[in-house]
């Protein structure tokens, strides 16, 4: 699509262009993110199974997805102040349709670690852009509300892994694994070719101002200025990466407490786990917009008050309406702080700044996701229950209110 024709169509439609940006976003996100690391746990333990995988090469699989992904996120803000955050987004996609292709023919453990390797370099490079155009489209006023739709892709991606890929196993049975692969791998290209023709990295391009702008204008932080000597770079970073550490305790290790700390089936634990995903479709847009009207210190500290109480409620075992308000709070939070986050490094540093310097406190969130399982592992083995390490999340939450309270306007 020629610029001179996308201006035109973004003038006659009824609303403003960057929600088209966001709807483009977060499809990215869903791709990106969603189908490119989120689907892996339904689709392990089939594959794991015809490749004959022991769990130690499934972990392994996972972490070189991980692997590739924090090395991204470290670059991907420099490409997109190079190439353009649009280009980069449907460029990045294309990388993780590619590789998940490819990973339907694979025949061996090491063939599938290389390719989603690859899959979570192009993860990473989707994510950071995709959110970063954000703060390029929507003012001070209304950049919370707009970021908190963009990380719902998520959410959808969790609901649709989780009913689409048993039924695709069930009908091609030991091929279903590669089914589902290829038709994961061909949707993510689908959205790549959409990001490719609707998202745009400025408004200024399509003749347009940001919404929201007139009531809160920002300034363009000066490029000269190096996003590491900046403090308050560093304190959203803190704020991230207690983030990164105590969410991935509880989504790693719930399910497994359901079951074993709670005594329910595996069936009766999946069941709980889909109504986080589809309680965490409110998590963005509820908390982006409460945000946007009290401010990000509040938005934040509202979210990390109700992921400590969902830690604090699932310790409470053989108390049925516990679990219940502990998945509730949980899920109504889930993605909300990814969405905040972007908004306020928009506050920060402008439009132009905001994918290299989310790209650098996602950086600092992917240490605490390294970190919270593997701690939370220990102290749960030592101790005989994941209650304990629940609780060290709950106070570690406690801790991150405190940084957000502290965070300058």
């Amino acid at each position: 699509m020629s610029n001179n024709t996308a201006n035109s169509i973004a003038r006659r439609l009824p609303f403003h262009y960057g929600w088209v940006v966001v709807f483009s976003s977060m499809l990215s996100i869903l791709a990106g993110l969603g189908f490119g690391r989120f689907a892996l746990g339904m689709l392990l333990p089939s594959m794991g199974e015809a490749l004959g995988l022991s769990y130690s090469q499934m972990g392994w699989i996972s972490t070189g997805n991980f692997v590739g992904y924090m090395l991204s996120v470290l670059l991907s803000g420099f490409l997109s102040e190079r190439v353009g955050p649009s280009r980069l987004v449907a460029s990045a996609l294309v990388v993780v349709g590619v590789t998940m292709l490819m990973v339907s023919w694979a025949q061996g453990f090491l063939t599938v670690l290389a390719l989603y390797f690859l899959t979570g370099i192009g993860s990473g490079a989707a994510n950071i852009p995709a959110m970063g155009l954000v703060s390029a489209w929507f003012g001070r006023t209304m950049r919370g509300r707009a970021a908190g739709f963009v990380v719902i892709g998520s959410g959808f991606a969790i609901i649709l892994a989780g009913w689409f890929v048993p039924l695709v196993n069930s009908r091609w049975g030991e091929a279903g694994w590669r089914v589902n692969w290829s038709i994961l791998g061909v949707a993510v290209l689908s959205i790549a070719a959409v990001a490719s023709v609707l998202l745009r990295d400025r408004p200024e391009q399509m003749g347009l101002t940001a919404l929201g702008s007139e009531s809160a204008p920002t300034r363009d932080m000066d490029a000269s200025v190096s996003l590491y000597r900046m403090p308050v770079i560093w304190h959203l970073g803190a704020i991230y990466f207690i983030f990164g550490f105590t969410y991935v305790i509880y989504a790693t290790f719930a399910v497994t407490s359901i079951v074993r700390d709670w005594g329910m089936s595996e069936a009766s634990a999946g069941g709980f786990w889909m109504w986080v995903g589809a309680m965490s479709l409110l998590s963005g847009p509820v908390f982006g917009t409460l945000s946007d009207r009290l401010g990000r210190r509040a938005g934040f500290s509202l979210v990390f008050a109700f992921q400590g109480v969902s830690y604090v409620l699932i310790t409470l075992y053989g108390l049925p309406s516990a679990l219940w308000a502990s998945v509730a709070c949980f899920g109504v939070g889930a993605w909300a702080i990814p969405g905040i986050m972007a908004a306020a490094v928009g506050d920060h540093v402008g439009a132009r700044r905001a994918p290299a310097a989310f790209g650098v406190v996602t950086f600092i969130f992917s240490l605490g996701q390294i970190t919270g399982p593997a701690i939370a592992g220990v102290v749960a083995e030592r101790a005989g229950s994941f209650g304990p390490s629940f609780l060290m999340a709950a106070v570690a939450a406690g801790g991150a209110i405190v940084l957000c309270r502290m965070l300058k306007k």
